[in-house]
């Protein structure tokens, strides 16, 4: 298989995109890996874009909740039009998940919700085991601590890692340039980036995004989680779809968590959980929530 048809391939299942990005960071806090605004009054919700997304795929959401809560949307810097700074260089979901922390801290929010998608969801994971008792509950949209184990329940570490260092390669090789313009891919690729505002990044923190996806793996942490955990995802009812079944591989991903897991299949979804069904997404975090 060719680097660009893998990476066509990665995507589907993995990136996510959105329309721009906030630029003005909260409260006076000053990172150089994230940047978070803030909205609303009230309980406090942070929310975690997934690989190649900003804040804005909160957008809706962020509009529905901050009526009655604080919304503290959280993007990573090399995605979107954010310069990388030090998500340049060196891993990216453990030390962005200090910084989410260290914001956390910094602001004094008493027990936070966290909402985490795709890669965002590792972090919200990371962020709740290194944690403990700070941060009040975890949602988890689409992702896995372990996210081959949703495609194969005994792949390991090991196994996918050739794969993602090929993966790798493949996202520098494309360049700066044509991970910026929608429509480098070619059909379901293509359709899904142009559809949806492909907006990449920074060809080295994708990378490494992309490749932590891949490898990273969470399970060996989940013992670390106090907060309770909620798993929203994609779901189909047709027997036929790789979505029917999902339970039955989310379940054993999960299985290390003090608290028991909560499962809110959102009909209808596939991986963009919030924009494929906002409304359905929209009323189990309310639910989530209370």
């Amino acid at each position: 298989m060719s680097p660009r048809v893998l990476i066509v391939l990665l995507v589907l299942l993995l990136v996510t995109s959105s329309a721009g990005a906030a630029q003005a960071q909260s409260g006076g806090f000053r990172s150089d890996r994230i940047v978070v605004e803030t909205r609303g009054r009230g309980p406090d919700v942070v929310l975690i874009p997934g690989l190649a997304s900003t804040s804005l795929v909160w957008a809706r959401l962020a509009d529905r909740l901050d009526d009655d809560h604080t919304v503290h949307l959280v993007s990573l810097r090399g995605f979107g039009e954010l310069p990388a700074g030090a998500n340049a260089a060196g891993p990216l979901v453990g030390p962005v998940a200090g910084e989410v922390l260290r914001y956390v801290r910094a602001r004094g929010l008493r027990a936070p919700a966290v909402i985490g998608h795709s890669m965002g969801g590792l972090v919200a994971l990371r962020v709740a085991a290194d944690g403990g008792p700070t941060i009040g509950r975890i949602m988890v949209v689409d992702a896995s601590p372990f996210f081959p184990s949703l495609l194969d329940g005994g792949a390991s570490a090991r196994d996918v890692e050739p794969i993602a260092r090929v993966a790798y390669q493949a996202v520098l090789f494309l360049g700066d340039d044509a991970l910026t313009q929608a429509g480098w891919g070619q059909g379901a690729g293509e359709a899904v980036m142009s559809g949806m505002g492909w907006q990449g990044g920074d060809r080295r923190v994708l990378a490494q995004g992309l490749y932590e996806v891949m490898t990273l793996d969470m399970r060996h942490r989940l013992d670390d989680v106090a907060a309770p955990v909620t798993v929203a995802y994609g779901w189909s009812r047709a027997e036929e779809s790789p979505r029917h079944d999902i339970e039955r591989r989310l379940r054993p991903a999960f299985r290390g968590l003090r608290a028991p897991l909560t499962l809110e299949p959102i009909e209808g979804a596939e991986h963009m959980v919030m924009i494929d069904q906002p409304r359905r997404f929209e009323a189990a975090v309310l639910r989530f929530l209370r």
